[in-house]
């Protein structure tokens, strides 16, 4: 059986065919090695980080410095996608022809990122990409593993440290995903935990060959990924893997995948302003389409920025389409102090306390094969642990179909 996820802003159970992630870090034993004095070893691993950093990080035409985040305005013909072999010597092509029933002019409460607050933009025919530093790499447990997720999937997450509160759809052809997303800053107990919210759009078995597209608000929209980042700023992400996690794909611009063809957004960086509790609210419109003259994924972010695209040459299944996609928040809960993590989701409320109190999906809708935005029709909902995280669904003709969700984590009915 065939399944398929999208997700967009960077994010399982046994009762559906969600994500389950596996391979948790143990931050004792992460410790312990980082205290461990080995001079051979220590330089042998500043050697491989310095390679990496002079492969990943491109030649730049200017720098823009932006609260802690360096950005890199590379030419676009030099980012890290067209180190690819089936890339090399290409340019990005030329936009996509949008879905059927796009409103460019719908009116959204834009979010914007830190380093636009300058006042500084990148030069066109440039990209701007965050700068990758020696501290980001020397926090991932290996330069191997560094902007990758190490995991096993399956269909269950009990266990495996992930948690979900999500709306899924299956059981047709999809050819892209979009709603927009409210954003805000979870906060994080440790930096080897995550929270994110995101789209995903998933294609293949949930062994070996499973292929997904991620991008969010950190999750294929938004994140707050201390290890990652080494901060707890929400950021713009994104994911792909064509091979359930084991050796293919990568965070943002982490390895040759995704071509970015926007001067204006920076995958990776912080996301600003974000909402408040019951204050201001502010979210953010994703969408993830397939081009059905090229065959390639492309990303939208906002107000009618196209970021780029994921080639068709990336997957096995999602060059044709996908089989599912999925809305919602995803948690990693390590239990570092022997409880449940109190690593929050959304805004850190619960779903029943709604507008301007919880995070939320709205105008939620796919792709289908004549390239058209349809509603969701065949809609399921999943939380893992909903006395931790929960979800709640709705629909108006404002927002369309909509849902509430997120959590504080450990509360009296989560230990």
């Amino acid at each position: 059986m065939i399944h398929i996820f999208v997700a967009f802003l960077l994010v399982s159970t046994s009762l559906g065919p969600v994500l389950s992630l596996q391979s948790v870090p143990d931050s004792g034993h992460r410790q312990l090695q980082n205290c461990t004095l080995n001079p051979y070893k220590d330089i042998q691993k500043l050697r491989r980080v310095q390679a990496y950093l002079k492969k990943i990080n491109k030649p730049a035409v200017k720098t823009i410095q932006a609260d802690g985040d360096v950005i890199d305005c590379v030419p676009s013909h030099l980012q890290p996608a067209f180190d690819h072999p089936q890339l090399k010597g290409q340019k990005p092509l030329k936009p996509a022809v949008r879905p059927k029933g796009h409103n460019l002019t719908e009116a959204v409460s834009e979010s914007f990122q830190l380093w636009r607050d300058t006042g500084e933009s990148c030069p066109k025919g440039t990209v701007p990409i965050r700068r990758t530093t020696e501290q980001d790499i020397l926090r991932a447990s290996s330069v191997r593993r560094y902007g990758r997720i190490r995991r096993h999937v399956r269909r269950d997450s009990t266990g495996y440290g992930h948690e979900h509160a999500v709306v899924f759809e299956n059981g047709d052809q999809y050819y892209g995903a979009r709603a927009s997303l409210s954003v805000w800053a979870p906060r994080v107990t440790n930096e080897y935990e995550f929270s994110l919210s995101q789209i995903w759009i998933i294609s293949g078995s949930f062994g070996n060959d499973l292929n997904t597209i991620e991008a969010v608000v950190c999750s294929c929209f938004f994140q707050v990924s201390p290890e990652l980042y080494g901060d707890n700023y929400p950021r713009f992400f994104t994911y792909w893997t064509s091979d359930a996690y084991h050796t293919t794909g990568c965070y943002n611009l982490l390895c040759s995948g995704f071509v970015q063809t926007n001067n204006k957004v920076a995958i990776g960086a912080a996301i600003s302003p974000r909402s408040s509790y019951n204050g201001r609210q502010f979210d953010i419109g994703l969408m993830v389409w397939k081009d059905p003259k090229h065959g390639h994924w492309w990303l939208e972010f906002g107000p009618g920025l196209l970021v780029g695209y994921w080639p068709a040459f990336l997957f096995s299944h999602l060059r044709s389409h996908a089989n599912m996609v999925q809305f919602g928040g995803e948690i990693v809960n390590t239990r570092s102090s022997g409880f449940h993590t109190s690593t929050q989701m959304g805004s850190g409320h619960f779903a029943e306390e709604g507008f301007r109190k919880a995070a939320y999906f709205r105008n939620l809708q796919t792709v289908d094969w004549d390239n058209s935005l349809v509603p969701l029709t065949n809609i399921h909902l999943k939380a893992d642990r909903a006395n931790c995280y929960d979800i709640r669904q709705g629909r108006n003709r404002v927002w369309g179909t909509y849902f509430y969700y997120g959590g504080p984590g450990r509360n009296v009915r989560c230990p």
